[in-house]
């Protein structure tokens, strides 16, 4: 069960305010969106608790409420695969005859409530709108400047054992929670990393000299972005470090730290040096970089490093268990660390998170999501799990596109 101080921490903000003055999605409404035609919910701000079936679709719930933040939302789906499809006569509708999805959500934060929409575009494919309390707003990076949204799946229980992709991308949502414009300068580096690609491919296709000006402009652009990104990423990564070193509980302390060429260069000279010498790496490349169809370079090619604090030992040579128990950790730093920096914590999507925990480590995990005084949405399969939660939660049960307060 929870001590009576948790208890009081579910219910108070930060400073003592009342649920009123706390941070959460208040209203949460979804059209044609996966399994759901149509969904309405009506929330306070306290942790909310989904729980049904396999396939019911409670991570499409996360999957609608990522969607709040810049990005493909926690699937990395396109936007088409998210129209829902009803079975018409034995058939699927086709995704040109189906209208676009849409999220709508009022979320309560500590500078008043605001009204969000997000969806995609039917009449242009791949395009998502954003409206901000009504108004369009110019691209999705607008979205990380109202609300910060971190999450966790059983899909990255993997990131220490795959490739550096998965962890780049964890890390860029972390910053993007920290720092709301990051997002523009992650979009304004691979939109130039793929000019330059396709200019090298051409020249290489019509065995020709690309524009040497054109390439160097692209270059000069490249390196100024690239390192942006990577000097957003560092500083992140060393608040965050010192987070996790801080940090306490029966979850492992982790240690991070950002690899890659750019990241070195960094620690020996100043930013206008280290974008100098990445020009000149790329326009030295050219020839290679054009064989390849990339560049050899750069910020797409930086990893996330995460060990042990105690032993030292990588995350990837520790047990599943423990690699779980890292994450963790690590979103509850982070989490942390935005409350202190933005003056409010993020939202927290948990799918399938406290099945897999012991029972002395599921109940630290509710202690601290207790602490955050954010608004906690908790995903599983198995309704006692939450127990602890019970009077402090909202439980909704989640049946075939359906969701419902259980009897």
């Amino acid at each position: 069960m929870l001590t009576e101080a948790q208890e009081a921490r579910w219910s108070t903000g930060a400073a003592g305010e009342t649920a009123a003055g706390g941070i959460g999605v208040t209203r949460l409404a979804l059209t044609n969106f996966r399994n759901y035609p149509e969904a309405r919910l009506a929330l306070d701000i306290g942790p909310v608790v989904l729980t049904g079936p396999n396939g019911a679709g409670k991570t499409n719930l996360l999957e609608a409420l990522s969607f709040l933040a810049p990005g493909r939302g926690l699937r990395g789906a396109r936007l088409t695969e998210i129209d829902h499809r009803p079975a018409i006569e034995g058939f699927t509708a086709a995704p040109a005859a189906m209208p676009g999805w849409a999220v709508a959500a009022t979320v309560a934060t500590r500078r008043g409530a605001l009204r969000i929409g997000t969806g995609r575009d039917a009449t242009e494919g791949e395009r998502r709108m954003v409206r901000i309390d009504g108004e369009p707003a110019r691209g999705q990076a607008a979205l990380g400047e109202c609300l910060g949204v971190v999450w966790l799946t059983p899909q990255m229980d993997r990131l220490f054992l795959e490739g550096p992709g998965g962890r780049r991308r964890f890390l860029d949502r972390l910053v993007l929670a920290l720092d709301p414009a990051h997002a523009a300068r992650v979009g304004a580096y691979e939109q130039v990393l793929r000019e330059r690609a396709r200019l090298l491919r051409t020249s290489c296709a019509l065995n020709r000299p690309a524009d040497p000006v054109w390439l160097a402009a692209l270059e000069e652009v490249m390196a100024a972005q690239g390192v942006a990104v990577v000097a957003a990423r560092r500083d992140a990564v060393h608040r965050l470090d010192r987070a996790c070193a801080s940090a306490d509980g029966p979850f492992p302390r982790a240690r991070l730290a950002l690899v890659g060429a750019i990241e070195a260069w960094l620690d020996e000279m100043p930013a206008l040096a280290a974008e100098a010498k990445f020009a000149a790496a790329l326009a030295y490349a050219r020839r290679d970089d054009a064989l390849a169809g990339g560049a050899a370079i750069g910020p797409h090619r930086s990893d996330l490093a995460v060990a042990l604090a105690h032993g030292g030992v990588a995350a990837e040579y520790a047990s599943t268990g423990e690699q779980k128990a890292l994450l963790i950790s690590i979103l509850l730093a982070h989490a942390e660390l935005q409350r202190a920096s933005r003056g409010e914590p993020p939202l927290l999507l948990l799918d399938e998170v406290a099945a897999h925990l012991d029972a002395n480590r599921r109940a630290a995990l509710f202690e601290a999501l207790g602490r955050l005084y954010s608004q906690v949405w908790l995903t599983g399969t198995d309704e006692t799990v939450f127990a602890p939660l019970r009077g402090h939660a909202q439980f909704l049960s989640v049946r075939d596109g359906t969701v419902a307060n259980p009897a």
